[in-house]
């Protein structure tokens, strides 16, 4: 049975991009790192109500240049930038080293995985059903503009005795699709119960590199009429059999022409073309009938006269 890979990791370097943005050596790496675990939960209690989603540290040399990126912007600036400068010194002492912080706006949070997460982990502990609140994420996600999304909450769920997993999805959520555009984020609930977890997956569509194209610009072939096929296919050169010869530029083959219709005659054809019509419809008992009509009627109008006299 196979387990799920964490979707952001699966793709690093390919379509998404760490969070963390430093380099050290094997002596100064776990203290660092340890650094960026203390920040991040410093930020994470701090920054509680103001809605943020994501937190990337780079180190330049001998500085720290943390990005914060939030839905709710002017609670993390506070009135005239008094918070923002409170925190940064409060970054600063912790790090050790001058601190410059970023403050980047999430123009939709409603599909935003980490933001969804943390919404419903609030309303599972204002006791809201959690159905109700994973149906309604799904509804206003999927209004925005994502293409598909998926909600698990695992836990005490309405505080029964065992614990249980739901999911809900809605749309197109394509795991093992490399260049799918698949947010990830992860929350939890305490509870009266006991903790609640959350996890939230959102599809936002494939990214297409330079040199692929996209399936909907290809119409299909069988769509098109035959006319305009017939037009887009360049007619080849049409090549004369291998056994006769040349034929000189000069030497212009003249198109046939049609040779006119002989000029019919009065009485004759007319009643030629009647008793050959009767012919065909009188029955086979009597021929000697039928020819002695055909004679008569070949007759011209100016010989029984001649006959007469």
């Amino acid at each position: 049975m196979g387990q799920k890979i964490h979707p952001t990791g699966f793709r690093l370097s390919v379509l998404k991009n760490w969070s963390s943005k430093w380099y050290a050596n094997s002596k100064n790496f776990p203290v660092m790192l340890n650094e960026d675990i203390k920040v991040r939960e410093y930020l994470k209690k701090k920054l509680a109500h103001a809605s943020v989603g994501r937190v990337i540290i780079e180190r330049p040399s001998k500085n720290a240049r943390i990005t914060i990126y939030s839905s709710r912007p002017g609670i993390v600036i506070g009135k005239k930038g008094e918070d923002i400068e409170v925190l940064r010194s409060e970054l600063q002492k912790r790090m050790g080293v001058p601190v410059h912080v970023n403050i980047e706006e999430i123009r939709k949070p409603e599909i935003d995985a980490q933001l969804i997460a943390d919404n419903i982990a609030q309303q599972l502990e204002k006791r809201i059903m959690f159905r109700r609140a994973m149906k309604r994420a799904m509804q206003n996600a999927m209004r925005l503009g994502a293409q598909g999304i998926k909600i698990m909450s695992s836990g005490r769920l309405n505080g029964i005795e065992i614990a249980r997993r739901e999911w809900y999805r809605e749309g197109r959520v394509p795991l093992h699709t490399l260049r799918a555009d698949l947010d990830y984020g992860t929350s939890e609930a305490q509870t009266t119960y006991g903790i609640i977890g959350i996890k939230v997956w959102v599809f936002k569509g494939e990214v297409i590199g330079h040199n692929e194209q996209p399936a909907v610009a290809a119409a299909p072939v069988s769509a098109m009429p035959a006319n305009e096929i017939e037009k887009k296919r360049p007619s080849a050169p049409k090549r004369p059999p291998a056994g006769l010869p040349k034929v000189a530029a000069a030497e212009t083959v003249k198109p046939a022409v049609k040779a006119k219709p002989k000029a019919k005659t009065g009485g004759e054809t007319k009643v030629a073309v009647k008793a050959v019509k009767r012919a065909d419809k009188t029955d086979a008992k009597a021929p000697v009938k039928t020819a002695a009509k055909k004679i008569v009627k070949t007759v011209k109008p100016g010989a029984k006269d001649a006959a007469t006299s």
